[in-house]
């Protein structure tokens, strides 16, 4: 039997490694880049972080159908999503509110369902509280999260463009769940933040 050639080994090797990368990409673990501030200080501009894209459930390619699902997106989740109003664009945010729940806010503070939600995570810069009538940054709602919709806020509350401007996240455009910092950099100090690489996401 002829042996293959050095061009040919090379050729199916990095075709193979191609088709594994792009299964991977699409079914298991996908790379994103932090491009803003409003998760802040959870996640920093120039943070690059891992999402799992397995956890709530593998898309069936040409449909909005999921298979092996793990867990759906839960309470406190930071998830990447298609962002409703430009499908092309992605969104990370963190989950406060889930289909059935009663999400509002008053002068601040979030409740869920009549509670007021423990955020240890949040971030606020402005200390001014802003009447619904001139805005919904600080109070809105009661409202209501219909089945198999999201309400996602940003940590960096004042400075974030979310869920009370733009309304839900629809289920199936959620990507996945992000776990973990893999490198971060500080494009004003041109160094990297070598603190933040390995960080779990909560």
């Amino acid at each position: 039997m002829a042996k293959k050639s050095k061009f040919r080994e090379y050729a199916e090797a990095i075709i193979t490694a191609l088709i594994l990368a792009l299964i991977i990409r699409a079914y298991v673990v996908q790379a994103f880049k932090i491009p803003s501030g409003s998760m802040i200080p959870t996640l920093l501009v120039g943070d690059h972080i891992l999402v799992t894209k397995f956890i709530y459930g593998t898309k069936i390619p040409f449909s909005d159908k999921r298979i092996l699902v793990f867990r759906h997106p839960q309470r406190g989740d930071v998830i990447v999503f298609k962002y409703p109003k430009d499908p092309s664009r992605d969104f990370i945010k963190r989950v406060i509110a889930v289909g059935g729940d009663v999400v509002e806010e008053r002068n601040k503070v979030v409740y869920v369902n009549g509670k007021a939600i423990d955020e240890p995570y949040v971030q606020h810069v402005d200390n001014d509280i802003r009447p619904i009538s001139m805005d919904v940054r600080d109070n809105f709602g009661p409202v209501y999260v219909p089945k198999g919709k999201l309400f996602v806020m940003g940590d960096n509350r004042d400075q974030s463009y979310d869920s009370r401007y733009w309304g839900f996240v629809d289920i199936k455009d959620v990507k996945g769940k992000a776990f973990i910092i893999y490198w971060s950099w500080d494009s004003k100090r041109h160094l990297p933040r070598i603190n933040r690489i390995g960080k779990l996401i909560h």
